[in-house]
């Protein structure tokens, strides 16, 4: 069977060409895969033409393959991709004020169950490959015209899976997204978001070449954390504060804390004032997301007025963000990602006529 190149590095191209070609030629594939993001081997004119023939006779390129695409009323697409053994997994592009958010995935499906996702009804499938995770990234670029080095693009492991349950291929493919022979973004523009797997933190931070951490909070006390999170009851609330307290942030960087406020469940100021004292010493910001409902979902999206009224008094300790949703109407939303085929693109007024949650400036 024919190996995919993509999600090889330098090292592997030079391994996979053998002594024959000088070393250079590894390097001009690795520029034709991220930076000219060619879909085929013959594409790669600077290799000599008998070099692209005996490349492909055993190897293919291996993006994925668009399946579907939706597109919401705010701009935001979401497009269920292909992958070469017939699975399929989410992507979703986000433009808002001259910049691009690619929204990837990096499992197909999920094993952490968290109780107000869509995606957690899923289960876990597999984990993808390092090359399936960057060729989200390359088949948005590439769609789109998109250059990362032009345009303000961001890359957020925020769609399927529990990223930091596939540590090595999250982190190799950060390698290659950000290599300046790779795809050339910088690792301030690249977030991965975790339900909080303590020991996987920790190795995390150990990488020379890492995501930003974001971490998903989502309750202020221990017990709320269990029914919501079934995780923490082996990564406890406090072991986790603890973990960030210790993590070893870069100079510019700083922690991102995410919680969904779900209604008269954990949107309450007496929350709210716990958050503000879990993260008290920490550099931290918080960022808010008003429930995304979906079918199954046994919880509510809070009033507009809640939501402020608990950014108000998180924000008077640290920074405090509210996400503004984005392709809410076609399940492309934080949480929503379950593979839902929608029969037609959605007409006039989004889905469930949901209010939509403008972020304030502090």
């Amino acid at each position: 069977m024919a190996e995919p190149i993509l999600g090889m590095e330098l090292d592997e191209l030079e391994r996979l060409l053998g002594p024959g070609p000088p070393p250079f030629r590894a390097r001009q594939i690795l520029e034709a895969i991220y930076q000219q993001r060619v879909s085929s081997l013959g594409e790669i004119t600077t290799l000599p033409r008998s070099l692209r023939e005996e490349l492909a006779s055993r190897c293919h390129v291996g993006l994925p393959q668009e399946e579907a695409c939706y597109s919401s009323l705010d701009g935001t697409r979401r497009y269920l991709l292909r992958l070469v053994d017939g699975r399929t997994v989410e992507t979703v592009l986000m433009p808002e004020d001259g910049r691009y958010t690619a929204c990837i995935s990096t499992q197909v499906g999920c094993p952490v169950n968290c109780k107000f996702c869509l995606t957690a009804l899923m289960g876990l499938e597999r984990n993808l490959t390092a090359g399936e995770i960057v060729g989200q990234v390359l088949f948005l670029l590439r769609t789109h015209g998109l250059d990362p080095q032009a345009d303000r693009f961001n890359v957020v492991m925020m769609g399927q899976g529990e990223p930091l349950l596939n540590l090595p291929n999250v982190i190799k493919a950060t390698r290659l997204l950000t290599h300046r022979h790779g795809v050339g973004i910088s690792p301030r523009r690249i977030t991965l978001s975790t339900a909080g797997i303590i020991p996987r933190i920790v190795e995390m931070g150990q990488e020379p070449v890492r995501p930003k951490l974001a971490v998903s909070l989502n309750a202020s006390t221990e017990e709320m954390r269990r029914e919501l999170m079934p995780i923490t009851a082996k990564y406890s609330l406090k072991d986790l504060v603890e973990a960030c307290r210790q993590y070893p942030l870069r100079s510019w960087e700083r922690l991102t804390f995410e919680y969904v406020l779900l209604r008269r469940i954990n949107d309450s100021d007496a929350d709210a004032r716990r958050v503000v004292r879990l993260l008290a010493h920490l550099k931290a910001k918080v960022n808010l997301i008003a429930l995304n409902p979906g079918p199954g979902i046994p919880y509510e999206t809070p009033e507009p007025e809640r939501v402020l009224a608990f950014q108000a008094i998180v924000r008077r300790a640290m920074p405090c963000f509210i996400r503004k949703p984005h392709g809410r109407d076609i399940y492309a939303a934080c949480g929503q990602l379950k593979r839902v085929v929608l029969a037609e693109q959605p007409s006039q007024q989004p889905a469930e006529a949901l209010p939509v949650f403008v972020p304030r400036a502090p």
